[in-house]
């Protein structure tokens, strides 16, 4: 009995620990890059790589959202070198039982640049304006930006948090993403 219960907290701890990692791993940064640049090849736009810089201030900042409920909120202007950085927010509910018990969904890097790639529906390059909101797509394809780093951090309610911050920052009034 000792030893199932011993097994069952070190699973625990080890559970939790994998699942509240604040960096993601080598394989999530790859595709998350990888999951950009299919979007930016759609429209002839130059691949992004990995930036520690960006990916630096989007674990910063999960960080204070996750110290917020991760309530969605951008970073200040300011705290992103007066718009040196760009940023993308993306938030996953968690599921919900009827006996109230809540469960981490999975996410994936996919996933998340998809939610973005999918404004480019709102998105009117003609008149380079948006239906809706696209600011998420127009980052994302962003032709001057050259690097991408995120992070992700899970509530305690289980809901979710992805930050995408991009070098140099896109979305500039009156330009066109590419």
């Amino acid at each position: 009995m000792k030893q199932i219960s011993v097994i069952l907290i070190f699973s625990y701890f080890l559970g939790n620990y994998i699942l509240f990692a604040k960096e993601l791993s080598s394989g999530e940064k790859t595709e998350m890059v990888n999951a950009h640049n299919r979007v930016r090849g759609a429209h002839g736009v130059p691949s992004l790589k990995w930036s520690t810089k960006a990916e630096n201030f989007a674990i910063k900042w999960a960080k204070v959202l996750k110290g917020n409920g991760c309530k969605m909120k951008h970073s200040s202007h300011s705290d992103r070198g007066n718009g040196a950085l760009g940023e993308n927010l993306f938030w996953q509910g968690a599921l919900s039982w009827s006996d109230g018990r809540k469960e981490l969904v999975a996410v994936t890097p996919d996933k998340v640049v998809q939610s973005w790639a999918d404004e480019e529906k709102d998105y009117n390059y003609k008149s380079n304006s948006c239906r809706s909101v696209c600011g998420h797509y127009t980052q994302v394809v962003w032709k001057a930006t050259t690097g991408v780093g995120c992070a992700m951090e899970v509530c305690s309610d289980k809901t979710q948090v992805w930050i995408c911050n991009y070098e140099p920052a896109g979305n500039y009034i009156g330009q066109k993403p590419y």
